[in-house]
């Protein structure tokens, strides 16, 4: 099992190396330049192309922004079926808090305006700022169980199991749990029609 958890880890990488040199190079974009504008150093990208390294997920945010892609389309090889059916157990979390919480993208779809779907668990206390994305991304929030507070340009918004938040992507933005148990939360990312 372990051997095969790492066979997946390489491929996974190799894919990614693979989709942000291509990504960088429809963008027109060098090394040096990616690296400004995602305020990442040269020595990790070329690592990154080189699928060598481990890259946090603010890292990929911040580059898939930049790039004007999605997340997914930096981690995702080609899509294989019609209609995907996705486990929550067959996808690695990109994000783990301290306390438990963590995010998984689990999909996204396809067409010039992409939709990431994440999958999240907030415990009481954690919380993950986000940097503010790129114009035109809208976030939309929905709590399945337990309570979130969603921060904003920093006001606070408490959202509890059964509501949905949406906002604008392009702000300072904050997930936190809140209340005595686990939140549990589907997020979507929808992103502006554009390359993909």
């Amino acid at each position: 099992m372990k051997g095969q958890a790492m066979a997946e880890a390489e491929t996974a990488l190799r894919t990614l190396a693979h989709n942000v040199r291509a990504a960088r190079t429809r963008a027109g974009l060098s090394l040096d330049e990616l690296g400004r504008r995602a305020k990442v150093s040269k020595g990790a990208l070329v690592g990154l192309e080189k699928a060598q390294g481990n890259p946090n997920f603010a890292t990929l945010v911040r580059l898939a922004d930049t790039l004007g892609v999605s997340v997914s389309a930096l981690l995702e090889g080609r899509p294989e079926e019609r209609v995907r059916v996705v486990s929550a157990d067959a996808v690695m979390p990109l994000w783990k808090g301290e306390r438990g919480s963590e995010a998984r993208l689990m999909l996204t779809t396809g067409g010039p305006a992409a939709t990431e779907v994440w999958r999240w668990t907030l415990e009481p206390g954690e919380e993950y700022p986000s940097h503010p994305h790129q114009a035109g991304v809208t976030e939309t929030v929905s709590v399945t169980a337990g309570r979130m507070v969603l921060v904003v340009d920093g006001a606070e918004y408490p959202v509890e199991a059964g509501q949905t938040a949406t906002f604008d992507g392009d702000a300072a933005h904050t997930y936190r749990g809140s209340g005595n148990g686990t939140c549990h939360l589907i997020m979507t990312v929808h992103l502006p029609p554009g390359p993909a």
